[in-house]
């Protein structure tokens, strides 16, 4: 197994950044906006972009997190039975723009089950995709980030790993890994 270093510690801090100044341009003080991250993995980013932007802003931006397991249309096809993640979204949606928070965009499956997922929460006046790695050419569905911060190109043998210290890594680093 070969990894590849993508994005160190360094680099992803001023990706973040990046990534929060876009969205404040689009989204002014977030009067409107809501931050939703997807679980398991979208709500470590989520919790990082939320605690950046509230520290920007001065103010409190309403986070939550969004389960789509059940959603998925390969929910029944797998051979060991998915353990759902908790949602947690104290907050109604109705009327709001929803930015949807991922680490990694790949097939569009996720992003199109948890779409779905939203429903149970209200009807969002419009629905944004920050994902941090966009892996390019390996979309089954026709579904697009509006905020990236890196775009790979990878092979579907490849996968991104993504290690944040939110999840008890010693240092944030995404790699690309060669499946041999």
């Amino acid at each position: 197994m070969q990894k590849k270093l993508i994005l160190d510690s360094d680099l992803l801090n001023i990706t973040v950044s990046r990534l929060c100044h876009e969205l404040i341009e689009n989204h002014r003080d977030f009067t409107d906006t809501v931050i939703i991250g997807m679980q398991p993995r979208g709500i470590y980013l989520a919790d990082h972009i939320h605690r950046n932007l509230e520290k920007i802003l001065k103010r409190s931006i309403p986070l939550g997190y969004l389960d789509a397991t059940f959603h998925r249309d390969d929910f029944r096809r797998r051979e060991i039975p998915v353990k759902p993640n908790e949602n947690r979204i104290p907050f109604i949606i109705e009327g709001k723009n929803v930015v949807l928070v991922d680490d990694v965009l790949f097939t569009g499956r996720t992003i199109r089950a948890a779409l779905d997922a939203m429903i149970a929460f209200g009807r969002p006046a419009k629905v944004e995709l920050l994902v941090l790695i966009d892996r390019k050419y390996n979309r089954e569905l026709p579904v697009a980030a509006d905020y990236v911060g890196k775009y790979v190109n990878t092979l579907a043998s490849q996968r991104v790993l993504v290690e944040l210290q939110a999840q008890g890594h010693k240092h944030n680093k995404i790699w690309l890994i060669n499946k041999d």
